[in-house]
């Protein structure tokens, strides 16, 4: 026997799509077969699986061991459990019941490309178990993770939904638009003027690239962005890009494609400024940081955030860029 207490996160929805996601291996047919002979009961009731469960239900398994771990299978255990996942300390500059926002370092990748990869998803995880905001138990039917994605060699703020109230809510926001999503990026070229430009990008899958057109083509989504110089020395620019939509390399290639590639890109760069940068200061990624994020008036799981500004400062290694290259010169 084993009870299952429901808790705020997996409040809301029935509790068959519930105990699908417990027993992921387990076909519709048995979890149903088990509700009708009460093997499968709900606050020690009989249950047909319809019901909307509420925080503090308890659902009571009368099913072996043996039973109950073979279809719950691998896959829903903890990404985290058991193990610590590094002795990497997440940049936490913001933190409430709903929302984290986390300063990603360079080389840190959002979530998994191979199933042996350690993410931010994994850091994530392993600090709320820490901090006792999340138990394994709910890890088993709830992932907190990150709702915006950056390359793994950009840096800067990502925003994490620690409830599901807050998953959803900053999912929606993303998707909607609503929120300011502001990146620095040093680039070749003298950008002396704001820019707001318009365009249509596809990827080729099997290199990881995208292209961008002034039209549309076959497979291609439309792209925006806009940005102002912070400073220039006539041959570089430091610049301001509001990231209006969000798609995969939008900024690098978006900018390249305009003239202005960005500072130590290996795929849409320019390879002697790269290698001149990397000769006199160490780069060894992209020049582009997940810089600010501004949230109008929020309500529901995002009320707290309304009307505030979050701001992650340059890292080290692209502030002693900046301070190098600005000496020669200023817009």
């Amino acid at each position: 026997m084993r009870d299952l207490t429901i808790g705020k996160n997996e409040a809301g929805q029935r509790m068959d799509k519930y105990l699908k996601k417990y027993f992921p291996e387990a076909g519709s047919g048995f979890l149903y077969k088990m509700l009708r002979k009460k093997n499968i009961l709900l606050n020690e009731k009989k249950a047909d699986g319809k019901e909307m469960l509420k925080p503090g239900d308890c659902i009571r398994l009368y099913l072996a061991e043996e039973t109950i771990e073979k279809f719950r299978g691998e896959q829903m255990k903890p990404a985290v459990s058991g193990r610590k996942t590094s002795d990497i300390k997440l940049d936490v500059i913001y933190e409430d019941d709903h929302v984290a926002i986390v300063n990603k370092p360079a080389g840190m990748l959002s979530q998994k490309a191979k199933p042996s990869d350690l993410s931010l998803v994994e850091y994530f995880q392993q600090y709320l178990l820490e901090t006792g905001a999340i138990s394994e138990q709910e890890l088993e039917t709830f992932h907190p993770a990150p709702c915006n994605r950056l390359d793994r060699n950009t840096s800067g703020l990502v925003l994490c939904g620690k409830s599901l109230a807050g998953l959803q809510a900053l999912s929606e926001a993303l998707k909607l638009r609503t929120l300011k999503k502001y990146y620095l990026a040093l680039v070749l070229g003298k950008a002396d003027r704001p820019g707001h430009q318009k365009a249509w990008l596809s990827k080729d899958t099997k290199t990881n690239q995208v292209k961008v057109s002034t039209g549309q083509v076959p497979e291609s989504s439309p792209i925006e962005t806009a940005w102002e110089p912070v400073w220039s020395n006539g041959e570089e620019t430091l610049l301001k890009v509001e990231l209006i939509t969000g798609k995969s390399h939008q900024i690098r290639c978006h900018l390249a494609s305009l003239g202005y590639p960005l500072a130590g890109d290996p795929k849409y760069g320019n390879a002697h400024w790269n290698r001149r940068l990397k000769q006199e200061y160490g780069l060894k990624r992209q020049f582009l940081h997940a810089w600010q994020v501004e949230f109008p008036r929020m309500s529901g799981a995002l009320e707290a955030l309304s009307g505030k500004c979050f701001t992650a400062p340059l890292p080290d290694e692209l502030e002693r860029i900046t301070e190098g290259e600005r000496k020669k010169g200023k817009l």
